[in-house]
Formats: structure tokens, C-alpha cells, sequence
């Protein structure tokens, strides 16, 4: 059984807007790089046509992984409700062993930017907080078998 991704529907669209560029704008780019390079002669030394090939093998990579996660997206309603974590919160939680503040957004994991607070909704704190509500402290699981408690402060 193929895994599913958990997605709104900005980002289905998102994804196939990507897969789109991809296939119908990037992919012809390369090709016409990968002959014009060869239009230059030997190839075993031929560094403008290595790179074209290499940018053509992760343009493929990509192309592949982004129809997966097409073929086998669960699209999911967006939810307003702000009463409970849902995807796409914004959720302000407190660890209080840490007394540390922090701010994530629970989305797809075709959305996550760690760098800007985006966690998937599958990450072991963005499971913890689905479902839960204002108050609420939760269990996150670490590599090590223990566990941290984050108590939720705010959502959004």
C-alpha cells in the first residue's frame, strides 16, 4: 500500500502547478542545453554537457516525486476552527522544562520549512498537537525513547 500525503487543496494545486513548470518548461530547457553541448564535439570532456545531464537526472528525481505525492494525495477540507489543531494552525506552545516559547505551523509534508516554523502534520510534534486544544500538554517522542511535554498556549 503506497503512503498517502495528508494536503489541503492549495497545496494539490501547488503541486501540480510545480509538476506542470516542471515537465512543460524546464524539462525542454534541459534538453535543448543537454544538444546544444553536444553540438561542441567530444563529450568525455565536455563540462557544459555533464552538468545539463545532471540537472536532467534531478529534474527527472523531482519530476517522479512530485507525481507520487499527486497520485497519492489525501486532500483534505481546510478547517476555520481555531478551537482545536488542525492543519494548517498556527500553534504557540510552551516547553516548560526549557521555558522556551515557539510558533509551527502544522502543514503537509509537501509544505515543511523548518526554517520558518512549518512542521507536517506526520513530524512526531506535529502528530502530538493534532486534535488537541488550548491547554492542552502533550507528549512528543524523541529519537531516544523518551519524551518532552510542549503545553499549548495559543492557536490560530
Amino acid at each position: 500500500m503506497a503512503e498517502s500525503f495528508i494536503m489541503t487543496q492549495k497545496n494539490y494545486d501547488d503541486l501540480k502547478k510545480e509538476l506542470d513548470h516542471l515537465v512543460k518548461v524546464k524539462r525542454p530547457e534541459i534538453i535543448e542545453r543537454i544538444a546544444e553541448a553536444r553540438s561542441h564535439g567530444d563529450l568525455s570532456e565536455n563540462a557544459e554537457y555533464d552538468a545539463a545531464r545532471e540537472e536532467q537526472r534531478s529534474n527527472e528525481g523531482k519530476i517522479a516525486e512530485l507525481e507520487y505525492q499527486i497520485k497519492n494525495a489525501d486532500v483534505r477540507a481546510e478547517v476555520k476552527d481555531n478551537s482545536y489543531v488542525h492543519l494548517n494552525s498556527v500553534v504557540k506552545v510552551l516547553d516548560e522544562d526549557m521555558e522556551e516559547e515557539s510558533v509551527y505551523t502544522i502543514t503537509s509534508v509537501t509544505d515543511v520549512d523548518v526554517m520558518h516554523g512549518k512542521i507536517s502534520v506526520e513530524s512526531p510534534v506535529g502528530s502530538a498537537l493534532l486534535k488537541r486544544k488550548v491547554g492542552d500538554k502533550v507528549n512528543v517522542p524523541c529519537p531516544d525513547g523518551s519524551y518532552y511535554t510542549l503545553k499549548i498556549i495559543s492557536i490560530g
